[in-house]
């Protein structure tokens, strides 16, 4: 059974300055296996939630789950991000770039260079992928830098 629970629990334990209480935010439980998380920006983690975040962590242990904090974006997918966002608002296309770019994608994923390379009009191609990322039309995976070597795709429906 494959579950998402939100704040799943609180741990009572104690430390040197008495009782503590922490509920840590999501656990996730699939294929067997458990992964327990705590979420919280990095600029509010205070020496009391290290503590909490320890005893989070040998609580998952003990039950066989990974634990893990997630304290921020990595810095590639928030690079990225931010560049497609750039390219957020509505575009004419004069040119007919956008529907260019869709068909060669339709046909095979690409990597970036090769794809703008690929139409009438390399030079303006690229404004249009990132357009066509940011409105979802296209797709790329974020967990890589976004440069010319990343390949993209058409996303997934339904």
């Amino acid at each position: 059974m494959n579950e998402l629970l939100s704040q799943p629990f609180t741990l009572k334990f104690a430390t040197r300055q008495g009782a503590v209480r922490h509920t840590p935010d999501y656990l996730v439980l699939a294929h067997g296996t458990g992964l327990l998380i705590d979420v919280r920006p990095a600029d509010l983690i205070k020496a009391d939630d290290m503590v909490k975040f320890a005893a989070a962590q040998r609580a998952a242990g003990a039950a066989g789950w990974q634990y893990v904090v997630v304290a921020g974006w990595q810095p590639k997918p928030w690079a990225a991000v931010e560049a497609l966002s750039a390219r957020r608002r509505s575009m004419s296309d004069p040119l007919g770039l956008a529907p260019e770019l869709l068909e060669l994608v339709a046909r095979e994923p690409r990597p970036l260079s090769e794809l703008v390379e690929g139409t009438s009009w390399p030079a303006l191609a690229r404004t249009y992928v990132l357009h066509l990322l940011w409105s979802r039309r296209l797709t790329v995976d974020l967990t890589l830098p976004l440069g010319d070597e990343s390949w993209i795709y058409l996303p997934r429906r339904g």
